[in-house]
């Protein structure tokens, strides 16, 4: 592993790990929350600052609304081509199964925790 990686992060910001041929049963099965998926890759040094910055201030990513999925797509390439990457990190934010958006590269805290609940007002305000 080199220096760059983040071994704890699952364990200290735990999410379940989801393939391309279970997303969208996964996505199907919904419980009313945005389910946003987290792709990256090891030994990814952008993947690696997205993921300290996230357990700078874990609480601040957990909302009532939202859960959390990842993929590591070098060891499921299908997932990256499935949704057109052209880099990592990248986080897809779907309801009921309806993609709403992307969110990449990692802009920094604030403004990714600006765009989820955003759409966390928007899903509420389409209920």
């Amino acid at each position: 592993m080199s220096d760059t990686t983040v071994p704890e992060f699952f364990q200290r910001f735990p999410m379940p790990t989801i393939t391309d041929g279970a997303l969208d049963a996964d996505l199907a099965a919904d419980d009313n929350r945005i389910a946003i998926l987290f792709l990256w890759g090891r030994d990814c040094p952008n993947c690696d600052i997205a993921k300290r910055q996230i357990l700078l201030t874990p609480e601040r990513f957990q909302w009532p609304e939202v859960r959390w999925l990842n993929d590591n797509v070098y060891n499921d390439p299908k997932m990256a081509t499935r949704f057109g990457l052209h880099g990592i990190p990248a986080f897809f934010l779907f309801h009921r199964g309806k993609k709403l958006g992307k969110i990449t590269p990692w802009p920094g805290t604030d403004r990714f925790v600006e765009a989820v609940e955003k759409q966390i007002a928007l899903t509420k305000a389409s209920a």
